[in-house]
């Protein structure tokens, strides 16, 4: 079920060159790449993304782990080569599937233009520390947890939801709702976490702590279906894929069999991509539906977020024409945080009994694309509430001015 992409394989070069590429065809020594926008704000974490076909017909027989990339100032920056494609596209199991070459640049305030160097290794480069990981947690009742270097989630699945036998303490959930893990350390700890056990994790060991409340709501970014007075959601996921995995991004989906919306069976698929250095992580939920022409989807969050009994002020802001839902969570111990999601798409804000809710109009088979954020005033540089409004307002603009890439032949 586990896909991740193979980086060994040789490259196929004639499927390559064949493909739309940009830069001319002849043999370079390297190639000279030039990311550019548009804002005055910083932009931390962007990912620089260029279509393999491009890195193979600027540097014939390129090998996917044979390649360094180098900033302006000649350093070398940590690469991560995609292949999101089923592996069923390329029978020959030559590689003319590899995806994308990407790298980040953290674009400092009034920086508006990086450029960057590809070149032949000559040698297989060592891999670079993972800062983003996902993986399917069949030991806790079949959780799936995701991480980047900033903070982590988790959903639920069938295990979960599950009835216990008679007798059993067994915990039952049945949510498509998404947890929070707060972290105050950059190093992946999923799999600490899990390794230590519940009764540890719910505790601030110094390497963060799960004080997010999911239950039977929205969590922070899950989906529904709203008709307008009422929302219809699925249960916990029933299968999953991983697509990527690091180092410097992860890509995952998570199937959800169909749920009945007020009369229309919906089944949902939700691509997960991670990326390093971002407080956002991106969601594409791909609804399934006959029927209607469309219905309205809604992105929620939960209205009591806190756990551990405590006493708690939540305020909820909202941004239209962002397409944004703010949330700022005042604890009176274990430090304030704060959640958001961000859908450019939407129709309207509303909520229900447990949800703040950002609608959208959905077709059968096309993707909702929204992003979800989380940040801890113990854990990132956000101390206050204005902080992450802030922040919220300014991860919408880099939705809005994507970056400019070129790619041309060096000497």
């Amino acid at each position: 079920m586990n896909m991740n992409p193979r980086f060994s394989l040789p490259i196929l070069a004639a499927a390559l060159l064949a493909a739309n590429a940009t830069v001319p065809a002849h043999a370079a020594e390297r190639l000279a790449v030039s990311a550019s926008h548009t804002l005055d704000i910083a932009r931390p974490g962007e990912i620089i993304a260029i279509p393999w076909s491009q890195v193979a017909a600027g540097l014939p027989r390129a090998l996917a782990q044979q390649i360094v990339v180098k900033d302006g100032a000649g350093r070398t920056i940590p690469y991560q080569v995609t292949n999101l494609s089923p592996m069923a596209k390329d029978p020959t199991m030559a590689g003319a599937a590899y995806g994308e070459l990407l790298f980040q640049h953290d674009f400092a305030p009034g920086e508006k233009i990086a450029t960057f160097t590809i070149e032949k290794a000559g040698a297989t480069v060592p891999p670079f520390p993972p800062k983003t990981y996902a993986r399917f947690v069949q030991e806790r009742l079949d959780d799936f947890a995701w991480e980047n270097d900033k903070f982590a989630h988790r959903t639920y699945g069938p295990a979960l939801a599950a009835p216990a036998p008679p007798g059993s303490d067994k915990e039952v959930l049945s949510t498509s709702g998404l947890d929070i893990w707060f972290k105050r350390v950059p190093y992946p700890i999923v799999d600490r976490w899990y390794n230590i056990g519940h009764d540890h994790y719910h505790v601030d060991e110094g390497e963060g702590i799960d004080m997010y409340n999911v239950g039977p709501t929205r969590g922070a970014g899950g989906t529904g279906i709203w008709d307008g007075k009422r929302l219809f959601v699925g249960t916990n996921f029933k299968s999953w894929k991983i697509l990527a995995n690091g180092p410097v991004r992860t890509v995952f989906e998570l199937h959800y069999d169909a749920w009945d919306a007020a009369g229309t069976k919906v089944a949902e698929v939700k691509r997960f991509t991670v990326d390093a250095g971002r407080y956002f992580d991106r969601i594409d939920s791909t609804f399934t539906f006959t029927g209607p022409a469309q219905l309205t989807a809604a992105v929620g969050l939960n209205k009591k977020p806190s756990d551990k009994g405590q006493e708690v002020k939540v305020d909820f802001s909202d941004k239209r024409a962002d397409g944004s839902l703010v949330q700022w969570v005042t604890q009176r111990s274990f430090g304030d945080f704060g959640v958001a999601v961000i859908v450019p798409t939407a129709s309207g804000i509303t909520s229900d009994e447990r949800n703040g809710l950002v609608t959208a109009p959905v077709v059968s088979g096309q993707p909702l694309r929204y992003h979800v954020g989380a940040a801890w005033t113990r854990g990132s540089p956000f101390a206050t509430r204005a902080d992450w409004e802030r922040h919220v307002a300014e991860e919408a603009a880099r939705l809005r001015a994507p970056l400019s890439v070129s790619v041309k032949a060096g000497s």
